[in-house]
């Protein structure tokens, strides 16, 4: 059976455009604040990644962990969502969101919605994540919360090529 996607803005996924203040040393963008972020929403971690050119990261999501992720270039990315929660108002939603250099963004991931990300430009694309639980848990010590997709044949998760 396959899923039919309809296009949409999933519930609970938060996107905000970074603004960013420029003078003559460079720039400054605000990331988070604490009052603009839920409880269950706040940092236990943050790390940086880089992403080269065609590579996609994904698809998978977690049952637990909420990611918040900023995409600010160099480089630009596709960042796909698809809403796979049964009991939300958005199922089998999905979103396709052009993200990177030319649209600085954070993006708010809730548990359950699948996420994925391709590089699309000729250069390498930096995503920083600071989720709300520890990748393995306590001193990396348990079970990673993630649900693979991205090597499975029969995935509905698929992203346009």
């Amino acid at each position: 059976m396959s899923i039919v996607w309809s296009e949409g803005i999933i519930h609970d996924v938060e996107i905000r455009p970074l603004k960013t203040q420029t003078d003559s040393r460079g720039w400054l963008s605000e990331l988070f604040r604490r009052d603009e972020l839920k409880p269950e929403q706040f940092p236990a971690m943050c790390y940086v990644s880089e992403t080269l050119p065609g590579v996609t990261r994904g698809p998978h999501e977690h049952v637990e962990q909420t990611d918040f992720f900023v995409f600010f270039g160099p480089g630009e990315l596709k960042l796909y969502l698809w809403d796979n929660r049964s009991e939300s108002p958005t199922y089998c939603y999905k979103m396709i969101v052009p993200v990177g250099a030319s649209h600085p963004t954070a993006v708010i991931v809730p548990p359950g919605v699948v996420h994925a990300y391709r590089c699309v430009s000729e250069i390498p694309a930096l995503t920083l994540n600071a989720p709300n639980q520890l990748y393995a848990g306590k001193g990396k010590k348990e079970k990673v919360d993630e649900i693979r997709h991205e090597n499975k044949t029969d995935s509905p998760f698929v992203l346009d090529e």
